[in-house]
């Protein structure tokens, strides 16, 4: 026959087990899981934004949403769509929190922080886009349409709001983004190069020297192009494109060789 636990032991064992669970439950929700809404747009608010700084997305959530719709003409209706694509975002959720800062702007123009929501839209869509992992092949070898979304966004960005605050951050990111964007067309025109199809090797040379100038790869760029144009004996686009090398990057080790192509081009 077993002893049993005195009672007063047995009901502080009980706590101890339950300790931890409890410290992770919000304390604006009751025992039986109810949230416990404040009596004002402010209060409601804050208790949302305390819930997602702890992590507590549902939560956190919940009380957002209370104040978009209960308090529609507040002004905390507007910056809980803020919260809640920031909550998006921060769960990696980066096309939703890119739709949802996008419908914050267009919904609220001249709100004070719609400059921070195109922003963290661009932002959005930057991460969306593929990334390095070992396991994976690498970003420059996957689909850019996230990345060349977040680009334009960027430049729009930039184009309109000269003055913002977050203007550094995106002017970081958008050189981040291009050069991404520049290195997945070297990797294509590398991949006709090897097969010496000249044709598919000046098309994505010449959007990479346009679009993306002074990448790493310009000066390369500039002699695999004058190279495939004179196989495609087309010696005025390659000549012009090894003379560009030749007086824009003078320290290049393809100069020589642009030197000697261009000499025979002649």
């Amino acid at each position: 026959m077993r002893a049993r636990l005195p009672a007063r032991l047995a009901a502080r064992l009980v706590v101890a087990a339950l300790l931890p669970l409890l410290a992770c439950a919000s304390s604006r929700v009751s025992i039986t899981g109810e949230l416990k809404y404040g009596k004002t747009a402010e209060e409601n608010y804050a208790a949302g934004v305390d819930e997602l700084k702890h992590e507590n997305w549902t939560e956190g959530t919940k009380f957002l949403e209370y104040v978009r719709t209960k308090y529609p003409f507040s002004k905390y209706a507007a910056l809980a769509e803020l919260r809640l694509a920031d909550a998006k975002l921060a769960q990696d959720r980066h096309a939703e929190a890119a739709e949802a800062y996008a419908s914050f702007v267009q919904l609220h123009p001249t709100h004070d922080e719609a400059d921070y929501a195109e922003f963290r839209s661009a932002l959005a869509r930057f991460k969306d886009a593929p990334a390095d992992f070992f396991m994976f092949p690498p970003a420059h070898e996957k689909d850019q349409r996230s990345l060349v979304t977040a680009v334009g966004q960027l430049q729009a960005f930039l184009r309109g709001r000269p003055e913002s605050k977050y203007r550094p951050e995106a002017e970081k990111l958008l050189a981040e983004a291009q050069a991404r964007l520049a290195s997945h067309e070297w990797y294509v025109a590398d991949f006709y190069w090897k097969r010496e199809r000249w044709a598919g090797v000046t098309g994505r040379l010449e959007a990479l020297v346009k679009q993306f100038p002074g990448s790493r790869h310009e000066g390369e760029a500039l002699y695999r192009l004058g190279f495939a144009y004179s196989r495609l004996e087309e010696g005025f686009r390659a000549r012009q494109a090894l003379q560009k090398l030749i007086a824009q990057h003078p320290q290049d080790p393809h100069r020589p060789q642009a030197e000697a192509l261009l000499a025979r081009l002649r």
